[in-house]
């Protein structure tokens, strides 16, 4: 039987700030999209070239509550039309028909802070704003780096109400990777998602160690399921409406190490694999190399 795999692309936001050279804001990569847009759409060239089937819009930042704090509302629809624009851009370039773009759902005010996550109300409504503005420019939603199974549902509502598929990832606490940041059951998380028409249940934004961990949750109760990691020392560091010059990248997790790590979570069941922060074209590179030598075919979700 062949063995099939969706490849998503990597971290973009630390490449990016790589890229261009800029000292981090609270918009982190939207600020380089504001700036110097066409060094975005050089990034989601090379993870197409690199093998990647899913490129997602570089806007996971530009939520309304953030770009209220961070910066101004004013900016919403400008980031969002830019961010489509240059990943379609990066999918006409190279004249592949069947590579996806994805819409980014992530967290409405902060990453890995569950604490500071809105009533169900409030981030379905901020969620509803997300995917009117990017519905025509993609083929899907991922809802990403979900600390909550509240804002977990809302996205996940939302993404549905445009009628295009939609996936969930859920952010899980690296010293124990069966609860989200939450401190919520990953179990039950999975449980809620059920109730939704969900492509697919991921994790991301975690240690690979700790997608090691907790995969086998996902893959005995979920049909379709994946992982992204970060390569972060630790996210411990990052505050609400800070910078992401706190946080450490890991020297250890080479191409070829994130790439044993991949070819385990196919092993334990995961169908769709990517990269989070810190995790480049290079990266995703390897992975694609590797699986079409053992015969894996590509597919788009």
């Amino acid at each position: 039987m062949t063995k099939k795999i969706v490849l998503l692309d990597g971290g973009m936001g630390q490449e990016l700030i790589k890229r261009s050279g800029q000292k981090p804001t609270p918009l982190w990569s939207t600020r380089v999209l504001l700036d110097n847009p066409e060094l975005v759409q050089q990034l989601h060239s090379d993870f197409i070239e690199s093998g990647a089937q899913v490129i997602s819009l570089n806007n996971y930042t530009a939520t309304p509550f953030r770009l209220r704090r961070d910066a101004s509302i004013e900016l919403f629809d400008k980031i969002h039309q830019s961010a489509k624009a240059v990943a379609k851009a990066a999918k006409v370039k190279s004249g592949k028909e069947y590579i996806k773009i994805a819409g980014s759902l992530g967290p409405i005010v902060a990453s890995y802070k569950p604490e500071l996550v809105p009533s169900y109300e409030e981030c379905i409504d901020d969620y509803r704003k997300l995917v009117k503005v990017q519905q025509d420019g993609v083929d899907l939603f991922i809802c990403e780096t979900m600390s909550t199974i509240r804002e977990a549902k809302a996205s996940v509502t939302a993404a549905n109400e445009s009628g295009l598929p939609s996936c969930v990832s859920f952010t899980l606490d690296d010293r124990n990777p069966f609860v989200l940041r939450s401190g919520e059951n990953l179990s039950e998380a999975i449980k809620e998602m059920k109730q939704l028409s969900v492509e697919a249940i991921m994790i991301n934004c975690s240690m690979p160690e700790t997608v090691s961990q907790a995969l086998p949750v996902l893959t005995g109760s979920f049909p379709k399921v994946g992982a992204y990691a970060n390569a972060f020392q630790s996210v411990e560091s990052l505050r609400a409406g800070g910078t992401v010059e706190s946080l450490k990248g890991r020297k250890d997790l080479t191409p070829d190490l994130y790439l044993d790590y991949a070819l385990k979570w196919l092993d334990m069941g995961a169908s769709i694999i990517g990269g989070c922060c810190e995790v480049g074209p290079r990266h995703i590179k390897a992975i694609h190399s590797e699986l079409s030598k053992k015969g894996y075919l590509f597919e788009a979700i």
